[in-house]
């Protein structure tokens, strides 16, 4: 019933291609404010933008304005907890060691009221502080230049106002007026569910599947109906005013082949959207919480417990480190994210950050679906919470231990898989899939294209979702964007200049980032900015393009081998812990032109192959001139054992290869004037005697036949 209701209804929410609100432009020193943190990472992918109904001053394209600052260089290396707690010691500061953050009293707070509150949390790993009795957060470096001012000034307190004096751009603060008056005009125009006639409310909780969840439980968050999308509204308060910062909307959508998508849009947009949905209804004083994936979730796991419960604002995605302050309180969080492989991983990885002898993660299985689907088949929520098992284990663990896992692996075989490509749908059925934790070893000749390739490749899994950081030590970080921007718009942009800012936008809006490293580079520097990198931004894929220039800088006294083996292990290491995919590229050795290359072509190959869960091979016959020249190789597979080879064709205007039609094209051999005509160092002389053997051919019958007539 409510699917065609829905399709004669208004569009969905999400229009592919709209224009966008301006981005924010990061400043080099941020300021101080009222829970209203700046963007410090990129979003998931969301290639769509704000609605078509936003007023005409909002459907503005921005205007590209050369920055001198901007260099867009990946964050240098935070201080360690070490520098952090020698620091605060110096200054005669007490502190006590949280989950995830280091707790001192407030800073911000009269010394009276303290009474012996540790109120101020300072995370361990970027040093970011949050007070959570004023709500003012900050960098390490604004902690700092606040407690040298306070030491200087010999004063107890220092005043929160003063600290949010710092102007704000005009552009900053038009783009916060333009996103505030949205925000309020969509929950303006929204309404609450009390207001809906039965027939539409049944209409709404039938197409998120929410019959279960009661209007009580949906006017105690907040959620609200926008009629115009027939979309849930979520709101989101913060600031010590509790005030309305921000919403994020839930549309559903029918696709051609009938099936129902939901579709979420924030407004402020995703970047800057850091809302714990639920946070405000949990008191002081409680020590456990529930956090899901999605907003649905939390309701369903209220209303059935009554347990503080909560929901990350980009689901499974990330945990953004800012938000960790928030959470600190709690002496036990469960960790409920969804009922597939992919939110069984990122609760693991989640729990590290929040500290894994204080969590529980709810695994996934045929009797403990998403808490929304468990509520709806009337499961018994408060049970499945109970039977959560720590996220803490031993280093041994039994068959028992692993029993469900290894169920869960085999009832979901296509998500344990990993993520599919678009583009290369003979890599799926070779590898099936793009998984973490694993290391991939990529090679080819030089010249091949290998990294054109790979970056397309990463490219086509960063579209996905893929949480990606680029470390390109060959090329600089300019010319490889310039590559992976032509590669998504499939065009030249040179001649499309007017294209650009349109097709830079939606780019921007990828999970992509690049280290700052260009050159040789020491293996330990580099791991550093791994570890950071997955911490802040939860990177699921690292490339390495390439290996030899890890190798420049290390320990001299060995041999060039056994380096590389040192640093092998350590990328090895890595991904295993990280529970991140590393592809790393590798020069092979020097082969003859007709020969192809094999997994013993790859330079010091033995702790590279054995190391490695796949190895890609790029092979390029050198001597053949048709499309078709190129080919994919793939010599391992640890995960189901499947090798096997398919050709590639590279399209030169949109610097992409694709699989050429079965059929179509066939290797051959060049003709003799053909592989005279290759490049090499004597190929102009070679061309010319090629030339002077045609002409000599062509005028020898005519002199010889115009004799024949004189003599008659």
């Amino acid at each position: 019933m409510w699917r065609s209701l829905l399709l004669r209804g208004s569009s969905c929410l999400l229009q592919p291609g709209a224009p966008k609100i301006p981005h924010h432009r990061l400043l080099s020193c941020l300021p101080l404010r009222h829970f209203s943190p700046k963007p410090i990472f990129k979003p998931v992918p969301a290639l769509v933008t704000l609605p078509h109904y936003l007023p005409a001053h909002l459907r503005i394209s921005r205007n590209y304005k050369k920055d001198a600052k901007s260099s867009g260089k990946f964050p240098i290396n935070p201080v360690t907890v070490t520098d952090i707690k020698h620091y605060l010691k110096s200054k005669d500061i007490h502190l006590q060691d949280g989950y995830s953050c280091l707790h001192i009293p407030s800073i911000f707070v009269e010394p009276a009221a303290r009474k012996d509150s540790f109120s101020l949390f300072i995370d361990k790993t970027t040093g970011r502080f949050l007070c959570m009795d004023t709500l003012v957060e900050g960098s390490w470096e604004d902690l700092q230049d606040c407690l040298e001012v306070m030491q200087k000034d010999e004063q107890d307190v220092l005043n929160p106002s003063v600290l949010l004096g710092y102007p704000e751009s005009e552009e900053e603060q038009e783009e916060k007026n333009r996103e505030l008056t949205e925000v309020q005009r969509i929950w303006s125009s929204s309404v609450p569910f009390t207001d809906v006639t039965e027939e539409e409310e049944l209409l709404i909780k039938t197409m998120f599947k929410i019959t279960k969840i009661t209007n009580t439980t949906l006017k105690k968050f907040g959620v609200r109906l926008f009629k115009p999308t027939k979309s849930l509204v979520f709101p989101w308060f913060g600031g010590p005013d509790c005030s309305l910062k921000g919403v994020k909307l839930l549309s559903a959508q029918i696709s051609d082949k009938d099936k129902v998508t939901y579709n979420e849009a924030t407004v402020p947009r995703t970047n800057a959207y850091y809302n714990l949905f639920g946070l405000p209804l949990v008191g002081r004083k409680d020590t456990e919480v529930v956090l899901t994936g999605s907003e649905l979730d939390t309701l369903a796991v209220s209303q059935a417990t009554g347990l503080p419960c909560v929901s990350l604002p980009r689901g499974v995605s990330c945990l953004p480190p800012i938000l960790l302050p928030y959470l600190e309180q709690f002496k036990r969080v469960t960790l409920w994210l969804g009922a597939d492989i992919r939110s069984w991983e990122s609760s693991k990885i989640f729990s590290r950050k929040l500290g894994l002898r204080r969590c529980s993660l709810v695994r996934p299985g045929e009797f403990r679906p998403c808490p929304k689907e468990a509520l709806a088949e009337g499961k018994n929520l408060s049970r499945i919470i109970s039977t959560s098992i720590p996220a803490a284990h031993k280093s041994i663990v039994s068959f028992k231990q692993l029993r469900e896992d290894v169920y869960g692996e085999l009832l979901n075989k296509e998500q344990v898989a990993g993520v599919k490509w678009t583009r290369f749908p003979e890599l799926n059925r070779i590898l099936k899939g793009h998984r973490k934790g694993e290391l991939t070893v990529f090679t080819g000749p030089t010249g091949s294209g290998k990294t054109t390739f790979i970056s397309e490749l990463a490219l086509d899994l960063c579209m996905h979702g893929v949480n990606t950081l680029w470390g390109s030590f060959e090329i600089n970080n300019v010319r490889l964007a310039k590559i992976m921007l032509t590669q998504f718009a499939m065009q030249r942009l040179e001649d499309n200049l007017e294209q650009y800012d349109y097709w830079a936008d939606k780019f921007e809006e990828l999970p992509l980032y690049f280290m700052t490293f260009h050159g040789q580079q020491n293996i330990k520097a580099v791991l550093d900015t791994m570890q950071h990198a997955v911490y802040l931004y939860d990177i699921n894929h690292v490339i390495i393009d390439n290996l030899q220039f890890m190798m420049g800088q290390e320990n001299l006294t060995l041999d060039k081998f056994a380096v590389q083996d040192q640093i092998i292990a350590a990328f090895r290491r890595f991904a295993t812990n990280s529970s991140c995919h590393v592809t790393l590229i590798i020069h092979p050795r020097k082969e003859e032109d007709d020969r192809e290359l094999q997994t013993a072509s790859i330079f010091g190959s033995a702790k590279a192959s054995q190391e490695a869960d796949n190895v890609l091979i790029l092979q390029e016959k050198k001597l053949v001139t048709c499309p078709g020249r190129r080919s994919l190789q793939v010599t391992k597979n640890r995960f189901d054992g499947d090798v096997g080879i398919f050709p590639l064709d590279f399209i030169k205007s949109s610097l992409t290869f694709s699989a050429p039609p079965k059929g179509k094209h066939k290797f051959k051999k060049p003709t003799k004037a053909e592989s005279e005509d290759l490049p090499g160092p004597d190929a102009a002389v070679k061309k010319d005697e090629v030339k002077k053997e045609k002409v000599s051919k062509t005028t020898k019958p005519k002199t010889a036949s115009a004799s024949e007539t004189n003599q008659k």
